[in-house]
This record gives C-alpha cells, structure tokens and sequence, in this order.
C-alpha cells in the first residue's frame, strides 16, 4: 500500500513556472514507477510525466508531447519524494495535477491512467493569460 500526497499547486501567470511534489508512504517507493496527470471538468485524465526504473537500474522519463520541453520529472528515493517542474505555463497547462504510483508498469503502458494503482487527492494548477 502506498499514500500519496500532493503539494506546490496555485495560481500563476502564464509563462511562469511551478514545481508540485509528491509525498509517498511506503517502504518501496524505489520499485515504483511514477507518473504525474492532469485532468480538467470536461476532459478524461491526461497523462504528462513519469519516471521508471529500467531492468539495468537506471531512470526513465517520458512526457507528454504537449509538455516536452517545458516540464521535468525528477524523484529522489532518499526523501520518497516525487517532482515536477513546470516552466513557460500556459492557461492550457489549468487542471488538477495528480500523483499516481504504479506497481508494475513497462514503458509502453506509463502514459495509461489505469496501468496506475495509487493515487493522491490532486492539487489545482490555475494558469492565467
């Protein structure tokens, strides 16, 4: 079982940056792929970012398209932390972002919310143009 715990959502102008962070209790976090989604009033859940451990021990992130270049996910199993940096917001970036944890996920199946078995409560992101 693991708890997530969202933080570091708000309201700023578009161009500016936020950086949201995930708290995860449970003792093997490190296993975990992690992932970050959004999701607005009148869309499904959008996958952004996630960050996987391969077979060889190194870290994997994946973005979405809509994302790439302007945010970074990072994780620091130390501190079983979670994070996402997010640069040039845009108004279209306006959704509650979403931790989630996935116990066994490849790469291909990281950018579908059900591969996901924990999530957070979410924390709102407001951009304004």
């Amino acid at each position: 079982q693991v708890q997530l715990v969202e933080s570091g959502g708000g309201l700023v102008q578009a161009g500016g940056s936020l950086r949201l962070s995930c708290a995860a209790a449970g003792r093997t976090f490190r296993s975990y792929a992690m992932g970050w989604f959004r999701q607005t009033p009148d869309k499904e859940r959008e996958f952004v970012a996630a960050i996987r451990r391969s077979g060889g021990g190194t870290y994997w992130a994946y973005y979405a398209d809509s994302v790439k270049g302007r945010f970074t996910i990072s994780r620091d199993n130390a501190k079983n932390t979670v994070d996402l940096q997010m640069n040039g917001l845009k108004p279209e970036d306006t959704a509650v972002y979403y931790c989630a944890a996935a116990e066994a996920a490849s790469g291909s199946s990281l950018y579908r919310a059900r591969e996901y078995d924990y999530w957070g409560q979410g924390t709102q992101v407001t951009v304004s143009s």
